[in-house]
């Protein structure tokens, strides 16, 4: 029992780590990024190339990161820019379509030319116990890398000057304006930070099991998933729900099957969005 609830933790966090690049996007740019998932493709693409040709993993993983979330700052400023234009129904719309467009044409490109290409993070040791449990230690190293990793972040957004503008322009963009933030600037950080942590997604990913080209869609639904239930627009909701998720995940995969776990996992998104369409903890950052 307790094995489970670990294993269900562990890929909670990943989970969360996988949504927080779009609850990210969403909050601030008001883009439901359907792109996301081929975001984490893209990382561990890169790093891969990088490491068949010899070149340091830990360069080639961080190199993976940082075009990720450079990418996504120049789309911000390029192909989305005509979004911002729009307001209310309109705007979420015209994102969704030009995210969707995005995520396809990407999908194509990876396909046609990496098509036998995937991105895996060996680890030498095969189980860690502990107190008489084993576990697995690629799982183990995924869920520090996320912890680690949501754990900047949000010191990022509670501690330092720039999330505290990122946090007021979630709460009252126009009030920001008036107290001198320039709201275009941070939404392209913005962009940036949701890139590096689809980036970080996909290291958690290859490190736990791997990342091929066909997997940008299962990725990005379970990034919607996990986004819908804690609410699109919540850091905190994103990683309480992630691994309740999880736990969720790891008892069905268990007791009843894996091929099951997706099936009741959208059960539990219908559920939400039935009885609470805002999320189970839906509020800005």
């Amino acid at each position: 029992m307790i094995e489970i609830i670990v294993d269900g933790i562990l890929f909670g966090l990943q989970l969360s780590l996988l949504a927080i690049g779009m609850v990210l996007i969403f909050g601030l740019g008001g883009v439901l990024n359907l792109a996301h998932g081929e975001f984490v493709i893209i990382t561990g693409i890169i790093a891969g190339l990088l490491m068949g040709m010899g070149f340091n993993p830990l360069f080639a993983i961080i190199l993976g990161i940082l075009t990720s979330g450079g990418v996504w700052a120049v789309l911000d400023r390029t192909l989305l820019r005509p979004v911002y234009r729009l307001t209310g129904e309109i705007e979420i719309l015209v994102g969704l379509f030009l995210t969707l467009g995005l995520a396809s044409a990407i999908d194509g490109v990876i396909s046609y030319f990496f098509p036998g290409l995937y991105f895996s993070i060996g680890i030498p040791i095969e189980t860690i116990t502990v107190l008489g449990l084993k576990f697995r230690a690629s799982s183990m190293i995924a869920g520090l890398v996320a912890i680690i990793s949501l754990l900047l972040l949000l010191y990022f957004l509670g501690r330092t000057m720039t999330g505290r503008a990122i946090r007021a322009i979630l709460q009252n963009q126009t009030g920001a304006r008036l107290c001198g933030i320039n709201v275009e600037n941070i939404r392209t950080l913005v962009f940036f930070l949701g890139g590096i942590m689809a980036g970080l997604a996909s290291v958690a990913q290859g490190l736990s099991s791997s990342v091929d080209p066909g997997s940008g869609l299962e990725l990005t639904s379970l990034a919607l998933i996990v986004s819908v239930v804690g609410g699109v627009r919540s850091v905190y909701g994103a990683i309480i729900s992630g691994v309740l998720l999880g736990i969720v995940n790891s008892f069905v995969g268990y007791y009843v099957g894996t091929y099951l776990a997706l099936i009741i996992l959208l059960g539990v998104v219908i559920t939400v969005v039935l009885f609470k369409p805002t999320g189970l903890f839906a509020r800005s950052v």
